[in-house]
């Protein structure tokens, strides 16, 4: 569990380095890529054992019998969540983003509004509009540095042509956990307007000391008839490239339509997938797990103090994932010019707020999951970049 060894991605086909001069003008030579939420280290030996294992037979064919690879889901969310699955629940798609693509195919029409709490992770309204539906912003508050849900405002907005509301739990990009109250009040609000409440917890396994993230099939047995869950290994374990992610529907009906629609498009796993995820989801995963959360928590801490020190630029609390969220409205720049100073000054790939949605437009996203060296690098470059504040 080397995390400080820094691994040169150049020329490996990594999005997050490869294509990042392309994407955002960062130099390849000496920039710094803090944007694709991937990490820039190895996942655990269990899983690299498990790809080498499949490598000795030297024959790639498709993926028989899944009674382990369910077990193991299972097993995990239990021990690490309280979370009781019943492995016929569980369909694999490729990856959440394809999850929830299929979740609007499924469960929605074309010109029917789908509710997203914003800003929020980006795919969400990509895949919407593709698909033909209305993107229905909710957006957060603020107070005392933290986002908020308003359902008396939410409410409001709603006319009765929304059908599904997508929850991002923990939040991505705020980096909130949510409490079992908040989560309550999400149900509430589905059950109010008979929404299909699909529930994005890809990140739940990262989740800072001092906080816990409660499970959506947890807070309300009356949600169920309503409920889609998603969860994968890909952040936790670094296997994103695997594009494998866990539909989970306790509910018979909801399950149906689902199968219905996986067997309409001819959707099968990925073998790669589902080899590391079962190897992923085991007690050495586990022990890898906690280290990782420990070691990414030092960083949040270092990045934070650095952000936090240059006067108008504010990181919001991170309690959960590795995406800082930095606010930069405080400096009275405007977005070009603070981007510009990160992308041309400091020479960093981040994520722009504005795809996030209504309210990311004076943030940008930083991706926290690499060596120390690399935010120490990253953190003196910020402040150099913006000296002039200080």
């Amino acid at each position: 569990m080397d995390f400080d060894r820094v691994i040169n991605r150049f020329g490996s086909h990594s999005v997050k380095w490869d294509m990042m001069e392309a994407a955002y003008g960062v130099p390849a030579h000496d920039g710094i890529a803090m944007w694709v939420a991937d990490m820039d280290f190895q996942p655990p030996q269990c899983v690299q054992d498990a790809i080498a294992k499949m490598g000795e037979t030297g024959v790639y064919g498709y993926y028989g019998d899944e009674t382990d690879y369910r077990n193991a889901i299972c097993w995990w969310m239990q021990n690490r969540h309280g979370w009781q699955v019943d492995p016929s629940w569980i369909f694999t798609t490729h990856g959440l983003v394809n999850g929830t693509a299929m979740c609007v195919d499924a469960y929605t029409k074309p010109g029917d509004g789908v509710v997203l709490f914003t800003p929020v992770y980006h795919a969400f309204a990509r895949v919407i509009r593709a698909a033909g539906r209305q993107v229905v912003e909710c957006p957060l508050e603020q107070v005392d540095g933290l986002y908020r849900m308003n359902f008396d405002a939410y409410d409001a907005m709603m006319t009765g042509h929304e059908k599904m509301v997508i929850l991002c739990s923990p939040h991505n990009p705020g980096g909130r956990v949510w409490s079992r109250e908040e989560l309550q009040q999400v149900a509430d609000f589905a059950k109010r307007h008979d929404l299909i409440l699909v529930s994005d917890e890809i990140h739940h396994d990262l989740v800072f000391a001092g906080h816990s993230h409660t499970v959506m099939d947890l807070v309300d047995p009356g949600i169920r008839d309503r409920l889609v869950m998603m969860t994968a290994t890909t952040k936790t374990f670094n296997i994103a490239g695997s594009h494998s992610g866990n539909v989970i529907i306790p509910d018979d009906a909801l399950r149906a339509t689902f199968a219905g629609r996986m067997n309409a498009l001819g959707i099968s796993p990925n073998s790669f997938g589902l080899f590391m995820a079962e190897a992923a989801y085991s007690p050495d995963g586990a022990e890898w797990l906690d280290a990782l959360i420990t070691y990414l928590a030092g960083n949040r801490d270092l990045f934070d103090k650095t952000i936090n020190e240059i006067p108008g630029l504010q990181s919001m609390p991170l309690q959960s994932t590795y995406l800082a969220w930095v606010d930069f409205s405080g400096t009275g720049m405007t977005r070009d010019e603070f981007t510009k100073r990160v992308e041309q000054d400091a020479r960093i790939a981040a994520n722009h707020g504005p795809t996030f949605g209504t309210g990311g437009e004076n943030y940008l996203r930083f991706n926290l999951a690499t060596p120390r060296s690399v935010v120490e690098t990253a953190c003196a470059r910020l402040k150099s970049a913006f000296a002039d504040l200080q």
